[in-house]
């Protein structure tokens, strides 16, 4: 682990930081980044006709999510020879404003930038395939700062593009950049300096997550080869523990389990149940349960699974990149499975008002009661092109994009 400021002068960290309102979607995968929604009051069932569009509106080409936060539906793509961060009037879909960051990215797995934007005290951070880390005002999009994290860090654009979503923690801003002693990085919130860098190996395409572990606030993240919990004053490593993948494919997040951590990747790798102790200000990682390989009962390709009342849901995608995906509910103390759809298809998830919220590739929006009991299935309709994205959900609202439109669907019920 690198340090960039002295001792003397790291300071405790706030974690309270992000001042959008309790309804909004200011990061990746929501406030808490654990796919979970507080809103209430939603469908319980989809009209014959599917939810009703609000607006829809042009995009580009790119694999961010959308983030919400002040009114404005906030995203990135390329656009005119550039990758672009957008806002959106959420109500209406008007763009607001727009930000170049970097020249448009291309990938032979996909075009355009990864990460998603992340919003904090009327700031807006965004990450580009290439690795640029940028700043701008949220109200105006005008450009705060712009750093070259590849290149501060001396590292190496990972194969299939960056695309770590930026965490804000107190006056840091923490992604994934991959190489030697700088895995994961942090950079300072108003300046975009480097403060202190951690963790070797390969980036992977996971992103940080703030979460509590053995009962200390820690960062954890999920690199190519490992899972990591940091102290997110310094990045010293607090633990760690193997997880190499093919390809440094993990990219999933990781997910919290009573003070443990589940972590999970496809090309039939499979899926941990962190047992995370600490003892005498020491941490020490084993397994509580594992299952892996060919035989595992959840292999998150690039779906992050949702924990809900003991059990996890989540996708578990069977072979290399292989098109044979099930939806899957296990037991997360035990890691036994509790029920599955079979074939369900690739597609993504978040939760709100106990239903699951489903995004699938082939464009349908599907509704699907939260039960232990087993899959039940409260509506599906065609609404948008094929995408990886997850659902963003705010105010009652949804928004999703694909590679051609950005587009917001009622979800109130009544």
């Amino acid at each position: 682990m690198r340090s960039f400021l002295p001792r003397s002068i790291l300071v405790l960290i706030t974690w309270g930081c992000c001042t959008c309102t309790d309804a909004d979607w200011p990061q990746f995968l929501g406030e808490n980044r654990d796919g979970t929604s507080t809103e209430a009051g939603l469908l319980d069932a989809f009209p014959e006709s599917g939810p009703k569009v609000v607006w829809r509106v042009p995009g580009g080409v790119g694999m961010s999510a959308v983030t919400v936060a002040d009114n404005l539906a906030i995203t990135t793509f390329n656009e005119a020879g550039k990758q672009v961060l957008v806002a959106f009037d959420a109500v209406n879909g008007e763009r607001v404003w727009q930000t170049s960051l970097a020249s448009e990215y291309k990938n032979g797995q996909g075009d355009g930038p990864r990460a998603t934007a992340t919003v904090a005290d009327g700031v807006v951070y965004a990450f580009t395939g290439d690795g640029i880390l940028s700043a701008v005002k949220l109200k105006t999009g005008q450009l705060i700062w712009r750093t070259d994290a590849l290149q501060v860090c001396e590292a190496t654009e990972s194969e299939y593009g960056m695309s770590s979503s930026p965490l804000v923690a107190g006056d840091s801003v923490i992604v994934h950049v991959g190489g030697r002693d700088t895995a994961v990085a942090a950079f300072d919130s108003a300046t975009g300096q480097l403060k202190w860098s951690s963790g070797n190996g390969p980036a992977g395409y996971s992103s940080p997550t703030l979460i509590n572990v053995a009962g200390k606030r820690q960062i954890v993240s999920v690199t190519g080869v490992e899972a990591l919990g940091l102290d997110p004053n310094t990045g010293a490593v607090l633990w760690t523990y193997p997880f190499k993948t093919p390809y440094a494919c993990n990219t999933a997040n990781p997910v919290a389990v009573n003070d443990d951590v589940f972590i999970s990747a496809g090309e039939n790798h499979g899926c941990v149940l962190i047992d995370v102790q600490q003892t005498g200000g020491k941490f020490e990682a084993e397994e509580h349960w594992a299952s892996v390989d060919t035989k595992s009962v959840m292999r998150n390709e690039w779906q992050t699974s949702i924990l809900v009342d003991g059990h996890l849901y989540g996708f578990d995608n069977v072979g290399a990149a292989g098109p044979t995906t099930h939806l899957t509910c296990l037991n997360a103390t035990t890691g036994e499975p509790v029920w599955r759809k079979t074939r369900f298809g690739k597609g993504n998830l978040v939760l709100a008002d106990g239903k699951l919220w489903i995004t699938t590739m082939g464009g349908e929006l599907v509704l699907v009661k939260v039960t232990p009991e087993g899959y039940r299935e409260l509506g599906r309709a065609q609404l948008f092109g094929k995408t990886r994205q997850s659902l963003s959900i705010a105010n009652g609202l949804g928004y999703i994009r694909d590679d051609r439109e950005v587009v917001c669907i009622n979800l109130r019920a009544g």
